[in-house]
């Protein structure tokens, strides 16, 4: 795909933005297009040749690295599409004076709702029950219902949200509306984050929280915090929330914790590795619900995403880029 006869432009691994549903106008608009629907999860030196001599790559998980930008002497710009940008070496960008940016918000309300929608599959068991009735054994009950797993009623709950940004509070909002006690553990407090929950210390939040949600982001600190001390100051019979970063749970820890009952039940969006391994841990663990990495992915979201990466793109050839991570 190409257009225009401004700078060259490379997607990288454009697929999951675009299976096809929206459109890459708002980029090819700006210079020459090519999109690769997808280049490498891993370090490859395709990922260099597919940028060649291109002066932006654009990418949403193929990794640019170190090697990958001494290979490509022409490039001048890096869009991330997505707000997490982990996979590009921001450091050695900066040095060689190449801005990366990305798209910090675009899908706060998606998330949330995503979030909420684990809570209460976690607690309702709607997919499980579905599957009961076009299995047959609806149809073959003697009863007018059944349930095959506890039923938990999400209202008068205390949940705890680990990390409590524009997500945390989103999601707070939600949990409020539905008469559930919210608190909340985050490294900055701020006053619209009091309006909505009690900010207690982290032990507070394990000990108190029926449900624990973790919208913070991956750093040293917050990785691994869900382990198995951690896990064991929490209530028995525990339900946890993640669509943040896989690897803010020791997965071996949960998986047993959900072996024991100690967690009732984990419901993911995450996990340590994406695409999941065949040999992880939580795809054998009881009561553990995963789904794909796709609270981010509702066209109206993938729309914004599209637009302010192409604003972040035009920013740049301005000479004033914006969201700069580096």
């Amino acid at each position: 795909m190409t257009g225009g006869d401004q700078m060259k432009i490379v997607v990288l691994d454009g697929y999951a933005e675009n299976p096809g549903d929206i459109s890459w106008e708002p980029l090819a608009a700006l210079g020459e297009l090519t999109v690769h629907d997808r280049t490498s999860l891993t370090e490859s030196p395709l990922i260099a040749r597919r940028i060649g001599d291109a002066e932006i790559a654009v990418t949403n998980k193929t990794p640019i690295t170190r090697a990958v930008m001494d290979a490509c002497p022409n490039l001048r710009a890096i869009a991330v599409l997505a707000t997490g940008y982990n996979i590009v070496d921001t450091a050695y960008a900066r040095k060689k004076n190449i801005p990366v940016m990305n798209v910090p918000v675009y899908g706060t309300d998606n998330v949330a709702q995503y979030a909420i929608a684990l809570l209460l599959e976690a607690c309702s068991h709607i997919g499980h029950h579905d599957r009961s009735v076009h299995a047959g054994e609806w149809t073959n009950s003697v009863d007018f219902c059944y349930w095959q797993r506890p039923l938990i009623e999400v209202s008068g709950k205390t949940a705890g949200i680990i990390g409590f940004g524009r997500i945390g509070m989103a999601v707070a909002r939600i949990l409020s509306a539905m008469n559930v006690r919210v608190l909340a553990y985050s490294r900055t407090e701020r006053a619209e984050g009091r309006a909505l929950a009690d900010y207690v210390p982290l032990d507070t939040l394990f000990r108190e929280a029926d449900f624990i949600f973790l919208h913070c982001p991956l750093f040293p600190a917050t990785e691994g915090i869900i382990n198995a001390a951690n896990i064991a100051k929490m209530k028995d019979g525990v339900i946890l929330i993640n669509n943040s970063r896989g690897q803010l749970v020791v997965e071996a820890d949960l998986a047993a914790a959900l072996a024991r009952g100690k967690v009732a039940c984990a419901a993911l969006d995450v996990v340590s590795t994406e695409p999941i391994k065949a040999d992880n841990v939580l795809l054998t663990a009881p009561n553990c619900i995963i789904t794909p990495h796709i609270s981010w992915a509702t066209k109206e979201a993938r729309v914004r995403i599209m637009q302010m990466t192409a604003d972040n793109v035009r920013a740049f050839m301005a000479g004033t880029p914006t969201n700069v991570v580096n």
